[in-house]
């Protein structure tokens, strides 16, 4: 249950961890290039458990592994070993979790299709493939992160339906829970689909114990996880970036952060991403507590 009884006999929301890759760029490491913080799994990999710890001590419950952007393809053609490094992943989260103690929890990052494209194709979603396609994308990553024995697997930033189908099918039978998020634009899927269709497919699905959001502004969490919770009939999750905008111009982040604990009231599990730091979520822990 993602919902346990507090001292008082209130529920208790599960915090996450918040931008793994921010915080990798605040302690000076440059994540250019296609495989971005999946890079450091084999150039710094003591660097991604110390941010998981950070996140840890932070209050989250859950860390997010480094494997977001890290496809096999991807690896191979950097002359590196995918499934090693994949597996890695895991190991440097579960480090960071035995290191700080307590009933803390591994979910393996699964990233969309276009993630591994490294142009921004995540925020598009329609690459042209079929939902077959896109499932034997998955498949094999999948059975990877699997068996390096995470708690949970982080089917995450979403960008089209068809690609959900298709991550769910990838997941079948592997026997580990997973939750399920978009990443949105207002009411719909970045691929244009109503969220009413998106979070429909979570409807059903034993193996898929949360949907929701991710990596989109903070200002449309609220509605997401109304319609989350009402057409699939899931625990909702809901982890948005701080609400600042990258100017591609400047080279710079621009504007203020929009993170607010008060803005992922309703969720079950709730935390960051992008820009999300440490402190952020200690604030985010220290609300729930309170």
């Amino acid at each position: 249950m993602p919902r346990t009884p507090g001292a008082g006999g209130g529920p208790v929301l599960i915090v996450l961890d918040g931008g793994l890759a921010t915080e990798l760029q605040a302690r000076g490491h440059d994540l250019s290039g296609g495989l971005w913080s999946a890079r450091l799994l084999s150039e710094a990999p003591g660097e991604i458990a110390a941010v998981h710890e950070a996140f840890f001590r932070a209050g989250a419950g859950i860390a997010t592994t480094a494997s977001y952007q890290g496809s096999l393809a991807a690896f191979a053609e950097r002359g590196l070993d995918g499934p090693m490094l994949l597996r890695r992943s895991v190991e440097l989260a579960k480090r960071a979790r035995d290191r700080v103690g307590g009933a803390r929890r591994v979910a393996a990052s699964i990233g969309p299709y276009g993630a591994a494209l490294a142009d921004g194709s995540e925020y598009r979603g329609r690459y042209g493939l079929s939902v077959a396609a896109l499932t034997a994308f998955h498949r094999p990553r999948a059975g990877i992160l699997a068996e390096a024995g995470p708690d949970l697997l982080a089917l995450e930033t979403v960008p089209d339906v068809d690609e959900a189908v298709a991550m769910l099918a990838a997941i079948d039978g592997l026997g580990i829970p997973a939750w399920l998020s978009y990443t949105i634009d207002g009411e719909r899927t970045r691929a244009g689909q109503p969220l009413e269709e998106a979070f429909a497919v979570a409807a059903g699905q034993e193996q898929v114990i949360a949907v929701g959001v991710n990596c989109c502004d903070p200002r449309h969490v609220p509605r997401a996880l109304e319609v989350a919770r009402e057409v699939s009939g899931k625990p909702v999750i809901a982890y948005p970036n701080s609400g600042e905008r990258w100017d591609p111009v400047r080279g710079a982040w621009t504007g203020p952060s929009r993170f607010r604990p008060e803005s992922l009231c309703g969720a079950d599990f709730a935390g960051g991403c992008c820009r999300v730091r440490p402190a952020d979520i200690a604030a985010l822990a220290a609300a729930c507590r309170g």
